[in-house]
């Protein structure tokens, strides 16, 4: 019908962006289509060149980003027979903390020939974590200065946040941060091009690059304490005007709508982080509810009133998730990604055999053998830190780790013991919260893995004791988005006042839910005990043999 209204959210992952359209008024996903990324990570060497990079770089091309816009837009408006005029409003969310420097007018330094070897250049992922030196000294000095910003990150600045990365740009190759004019997020970048407007959202700058509604960023006198050459990096390389979720950034350009198949002067909201714009997709505008984004890695969200201090936590921002709530951010490095560093290395080829045979995929044929165990049957816990530690512990230097092994180990038996250590790390990060006067009454699952992984699901209610529904929509990021485009679209155009009435209006939760096992929660509260004695021994400095492998691996790879 011509009076149906429709919003597109435009989600910009690790591997590819997808676009997804919605119908306004019932919150039904009309289309989707997926464009993944011609270089997708950039982690062995540059694009068109020689040039190698070292241990723990992740990169990005722009280009990219704008082929998403290209390639995955106009496709689903072929797919519905959408006509573009009812098209009121678009929204993007990316995956942070993903920087890149650029010139004045927008134009990223890696697009420019004399830049385009220069590695620094380049779109720094979120998951690059060769900044931790950085990291590492930008927190000492912090803490010897008694900054209190710390208190609002768990005691920690990440490697993989904005001001690391730059010290890091600004350490190895001054010439590229002398050139770069801008340093901004790629959330914010995308909605530049797609505006011709510089605007910075304020979930990217509270949760990644030390900003708060209360006091903005830290002080010139912190930044030259790390290197007189930052005292002006503010001012002269981030600083702009900074908006909250559902804030109309501005129009489609001709341009960007050329590029879209969109109407010029269609409404474009502010950008958003990816975990963050999940949380109202999952139906979750009030606190106790922790969303719980389940991908190649975890995210937890989690709305309260109150402003408290989390030890490890990624962050608490004002305003950061839902208006009028401080949000809190945690979450672990690697959780997808774990199962699937599982498939590629560890699966025997009887297995693969078995699964051709029957018909399944080795995800499914391994889910099957590991849900005929019992919780405690195979002696084994791991440590779930194969890229390293988010939260609670802030560190990219832990590595993961299984015990139990013998002889009799089966295949099956690692598989399900690295699930139960993905689950074991979201509890500890839900009882940090607890401890800390943050409750969490129940768990709404989001992401690629609900769908993927019954027993997994299972698995994380028996061993967080706590009852796990799943959000309605199967693209989180992208609904999410797309329910920002209508609240930047406004009433008027057809869309919403506010997230909380788009909310409820389009949000869903599936009739599918999971119930702790009392039976197998009494058996993983004793592995859990396990877990916290390892956790806490390899993680809080009891014994930094993990540190010491991997410095030495870097050491030997340096002097091939």
């Amino acid at each position: 019908m011509r009076d149906k209204k429709y919003v597109i959210g435009i989600d910009f992952g690790t591997e590819s962006g997808r676009a997804l359209l919605v119908e306004v008024a019932t919150g039904r996903e009309v289309a989707i289509a997926v464009h993944p990324y011609a270089h997708g990570v950039i982690d062995e060497t540059l694009p068109g060149t020689n040039v190698r990079l070292e241990p723990d770089w992740a990169l990005q091309d722009p280009h990219d980003y704008i082929e998403v816009l290209r390639q995955a837009v106009p496709a689903v408006l072929a797919q519905s027979g959408v006509d573009p005029a009812d098209v009121i409003g678009v929204a993007t969310d990316f995956t942070a903390c993903t920087i890149l420097p650029t010139k004045a007018d927008g134009t990223p330094l890696c697009f420019l020939p004399e830049y385009r070897n220069r590695p620094h250049a380049w779109v720094k992922l979120w998951k690059h974590h060769a900044a931790q030196p950085e990291a590492n000294q930008l927190n000492e000095i912090a803490a010897r200065a008694g900054y209190d910003f710390l208190s609002r990150y768990g005691g920690k600045i990440s490697s993989e946040w904005l001001a690391p990365k730059v010290w890091q740009i600004l350490n190895e190759d001054p010439a590229i941060y002398a050139a770069a004019e801008r340093i901004i997020e790629a959330a914010d970048w995308i909605v530049w091009q797609m505006t011709g407007v510089e605007r910075r959202n304020l979930t990217t700058a509270g949760y990644k690059s030390i900003w708060s509604k209360q006091q903005g960023y830290p002080p010139k006198e912190f930044f030259r304490a790390l290197d007189p050459r930052l005292e002006n990096l503010v001012e002269e390389k981030l600083a702009c005007t900074i908006d909250g979720f559902g804030t109309k950034a501005g129009e489609l350009t001709a341009e960007a709508a050329a590029w879209t198949g969109l109407r010029p002067g269609t409404a474009v909201a502010i950008g958003h982080a990816d975990a963050h714009a999940t949380a109202p997709a999952a139906g979750v505008s009030e606190a106790g509810r922790m969303v719980m984004i389940m991908g190649t890695s975890n995210c937890h969200m989690l709305l309260s009133k109150e402003d408290r201090i989390v030890p490890g936590m990624c962050g608490c921002v004002e305003d950061g998730i839902i208006p009028g709530f401080f949000g809190y951010e945690a979450g672990q490095s690697c959780v997808g990604d774990h199962f699937a560093w599982f498939m590629e290395t560890c699966a025997p080829a009887s297995y693969v055999e078995e699964a051709a045979a029957r018909g399944l995929s080795l995800h499914e044929l391994f889910e099957a053998k590991a849900a005929a165990l019992r919780p405690g049957e195979s002696g084994l816990v791991a440590l779930d830190w194969w890229n390293g530690n988010r939260s609670v512990l802030v560190d990219v230097d832990l590595t993961g780790m299984i015990l139990g092994m013998t002889l009799a180990t089966k295949p099956e038996e690692l598989y399900r013991a690295l699930i139960e250590a993905t689950a074991y790390g979201t509890r500890v990060i839900i009882e940090a919260f607890q401890d800390n006067g943050v409750p969490v009454h129940e768990i709404v699952a989001s992401g690629g893995l609900p769908d993927r992984n019954k027993l997994l699901m299972q698995i994380y209610a028996d061993v967080t004791g706590r009852p796990l529904k799943v959000a309605g929509t199967k693209q989180g990021g992208a609904f999410g988005s797309a329910m920002h485009a209508a609240v930047a679209a406004g009433k008027a155009a057809g869309g919403y006042a506010t997230i909380q009435e788009a909310i409820k209006a389009m949000a869903w939760l599936r009739d599918e839910h999971y119930e702790p096992n009392p039976v197998a929660t009494a058996v993983y509260n004793e592995l859990f005990a396990e877990y916290r004695q390892l956790h806490d021994y390899f993680g809080r400095g009891g014994n930094d043999v993990m540190k010491r492998l991997k410095a030495l691996k870097a050491r030997v790879l340096l002097e091939e």
